[in-house]
């Protein structure tokens, strides 16, 4: 990592084109323009204080905890002050505050914009157009991206850069000097995000998902959020459960590298296993009754996570019973794009004879193939609980009894 840029500049001394325009509803006023570098540069000029640094630091903490990024989306600033992505909006987690961040959006736009050095009644936002803008902001894919939220020490105030549109590492980021009355310009890398609080203007790109917090939180059988899986008691004295099946689970998920620039937060990863699950024909006429299905799961790693063992303990195959043969796994990390398929085949045995599967994985085109294949029988047995090197992570299967 190159050492830290801090390195203050004059606004406007420098022209800077890294910005991007974000798609707002077709439907709603196609004249207002939400860019991001206008976003972060209203939000330094805005006058921020400890309420709301404690508001963002409310939210995206919220958001980590349900297993997203460490993001506050400008939907939940405008609508649910402090509420993390996943924050289930009817219901009061007892955040509170006086003067929440979208007051001082909404009472001084135009001494904002002044002090920020977009000049009042452009498209961008002032005069008339400011209730506009503001309604475009809300319903806007932009959120506030904090990476490393849990170093800071309460009081320091962040530096406020944006996601480029390109791979940069380096951007221009922005803070108010009252003493002058004018915002420097700070260039902003990771290592110094690691060091004093850094908020990021960029999109949202995984609040769609449903992650595995979100599913423990929802289905008790996981636990209440401890992602524990439930298996059946076992008779005393034996070390097997009663009904002597298993199941096969992904134990843990390591990144062993980050995916996307840091401006755009951590990755997003779609795990599939397709698999006859439960798979106990007898004879090619029972074959009809079985259809390959899918299990799939959503995680997201954050960049402080990369290296280190994340527990996933997902169940991906119910019941591997002695005739699947193996079963196909794609794990993608998520960039867009129309839908496609990889089409691939899995084996299920009766006596002696194998018989094959079609089936089709969906993942979208701009995503990175992280692996894909077929695991065996034989692999998973011989390396039951043990970490496997696939691409850019490694996996931990468990044949677990139940």
């Amino acid at each position: 990592m190159k050492k830290s840029c801090l390195y203050l500049l004059i606004l406007g001394a420098i022209a800077w084109t890294a910005c991007e325009n974000v798609d707002t509803d077709p439907k709603e006023d196609s004249r207002v323009n939400v860019r991001l570098d206008d976003l972060a540069r209203l939000l330094a000029g805005a006058g921020i204080g400890e309420e709301q640094l404690g508001e963002v630091h409310d939210a995206v903490s919220s958001s980590s905890a349900n297993g997203y990024d460490e993001e506050y989306t400008m939907r939940d600033l405008f609508r649910n002050p402090g509420y993390g992505v996943g924050d289930n909006p009817t219901k009061a987690y007892g955040k509170e505050y006086d003067r929440p961040l979208r007051v001082l959006l909404r009472e001084s736009p135009e001494a904002s914009a002044t002090r920020s050095g977009i000049t009042a009644g452009t498209d961008a936002v002032g005069g008339a157009d400011v209730d506009s803008y503001l309604e475009a902001l809300e319903k806007s894919d932009l959120q506030i991206y904090w990476p490393y939220y849990e170093n800071w020490d309460g009081k320091s105030e962040p530096i406020i850069s944006f996601a480029p549109d390109d791979d940069s590492e380096v951007n221009v980021g922005y803070r108010y000097d009252a003493a002058s009355g004018q915002l420097e310009e700070v260039l902003v890398d990771e290592e110094l995000a690691m060091e004093r609080p850094v908020w990021v203007v960029n999109r949202n790109d995984d609040s769609s998902l449903t992650t595995l917090e979100m599913l423990r939180k929802e289905d008790p059988s996981w636990g209440e959020g401890g992602g524990e899986i439930i298996v059946k008691p076992k008779e005393a004295g034996s070390t097997k459960a009663l009904s002597g099946h298993k199941m096969l689970v992904l134990k843990d998920f390591r990144m062993k590298k980050n995916f996307d620039s840091w401006f755009a937060g951590g990755s997003e990863f779609n795990v599939q296993v397709g698999s006859v699950d439960g798979f106990y024909a007898s004879t090619e006429a029972e074959l009809k009754l079985y259809q390959p299905s899918v299990t799939q799961f959503s995680i997201v790693i954050r960049r402080c996570k990369k290296d280190r063992p994340v527990d996933f303990n997902a169940v991906l195959i119910s019941d591997w019973t002695e005739q699947i043969e193996n079963c196909a796994l794609l794990v993608t990390e998520d960039d867009g794009g129309e839908q496609t398929n990889w089409k691939c085949s899995i084996v299920g045995r009766i006596k002696s004879k194998s018989y094959g599967f079609e089936i089709d994985l969906p993942y979208r085109q701009k995503d990175d193939i992280v692996w894909r294949g077929q695991l065996s029988r034989a692999y998973m047995e011989a390396h039951d609980g043990d970490a496997g090197h696939f691409g850019d992570i490694d996996l931990s299967f468990e044949l677990v009894d139940y």
